[in-house]
């Protein structure tokens, strides 16, 4: 059995023993890619349930100089959009020299390896393209270059210089991007005003105004997925802001979305959120005495968050 790379490791992929087609349409607002090079696939079968372990055969030796892909199964849901967009994937992995497995993921249903797109394609760098607009439910057979896995991986795998490679993935799982709900009117009056950049990421203006003195929780996005109950992790990304000094002090946009429990936001915040749908963006404005701990907000300071509610953990 071979050591995995570190890359797959993180990604929580085992080598493990393997063995080893119709599309429907995907939504017209995001229509999948055109597969590059049908002929490429030509050459693979794929066969076996969704989220069971693929069997895979190759008629080798098997060798494509681009990334090719077939969608041999078609789900619904959010579609696959952006690079930093967090997703739920278990793949299993195929040389194309032998076509003998190389590595593949749990298959155990679980949910728990949420990743972005863009770690995955540390691993396999054409992946991103042949997910573009691919949807929860979704099996996917990918055709790899030599350049579709990063050189290191390749080579702790087994596979030679030139080699080529057969990836199938199940997306089992996606994140919203941001909040995509619809958007909500709201009294305004003397309240901070919130501006998006083109990718969602929020911006705050807090007025020149009385600092409210009760919790004050507006819904600026309405959005239409899962109710937010607190009983299990939700997957957020906010910005807070310093109402007093205008400064921001915390926000999740510069890195991955945060999976928190509402507990641990303090009872303004989990008050705010409970109740909440995916796919929301919310307001609030949290005064000193319902802030609780939380590491990195200013102490007896009244806090402004905006909130997208991304998806249920």
């Amino acid at each position: 059995m071979r050591k995995i790379p570190a890359a797959l490791a993180v990604l929580g992929l085992t080598a493990l023993g393997l063995v080893g087609c119709a599309s429907t349409a995907v939504p017209a607002s995001c229509p999948r890619p055109v597969d590059p090079d049908p002929s490429a696939m030509s050459a693979i079968t794929v066969t076996g349930d969704v989220a069971k372990v693929p069997e895979v055969a190759v008629y080798t030796p098997f060798h494509t100089s681009t990334t090719a892909f077939q969608d041999l199964t078609t789900g619904s849901g959010t579609p696959i959009t952006a690079d930093t967009q967090l997703v739920v994937l278990d793949v299993a992995l195929f040389s194309g020299t032998t076509g003998q497995p190389l590595v593949k993921t749990a298959y155990d249903g679980s949910n728990a390896a949420v990743f972005s797109l863009a770690r995955w394609n540390e691993t396999f760098p054409t992946l991103g393209a042949a997910l573009h607009c691919a949807t929860p439910g979704s099996r996917i057979a990918v055709a790899l270059p030599p350049d579709g896995i990063a050189a290191g991986a390749g080579a702790s795998l087994g596979l030679a210089d030139g080699d080529s490679a057969v990836l199938v993935v199940d997306v089992r799982k996606t994140y919203l991007t941001a909040a995509d709900g619809a958007d909500q009117y709201n009294d305004a009056l003397g309240l901070p005003t919130v501006v998006r950049a083109p990718d969602g990421r929020p911006g705050i203006i807090v007025p020149d105004a009385t600092i409210p003195t009760d919790l004050v929780v507006q819904t600026i996005k309405k959005g239409d997925g899962a109710v937010v109950d607190g009983t299990a992790p939700v997957r957020l990304a906010y910005t807070g802001v310093n109402w007093s000094t205008r400064k921001v002090f915390t926000t999740t946009w510069d890195a991955e979305p945060k999976s928190v429990t509402l507990d641990a936001m303090g009872p303004g915040f989990a008050q705010a959120i409970t109740g909440k749908t995916v796919g929301s963006q919310v307001l609030v404005v949290i005064p000193p005495d319902q802030v609780g701990v939380q590491t990195g907000a200013p102490a007896d300071a009244t806090l402004v968050y905006v909130v997208d509610i991304l998806g249920i953990d």
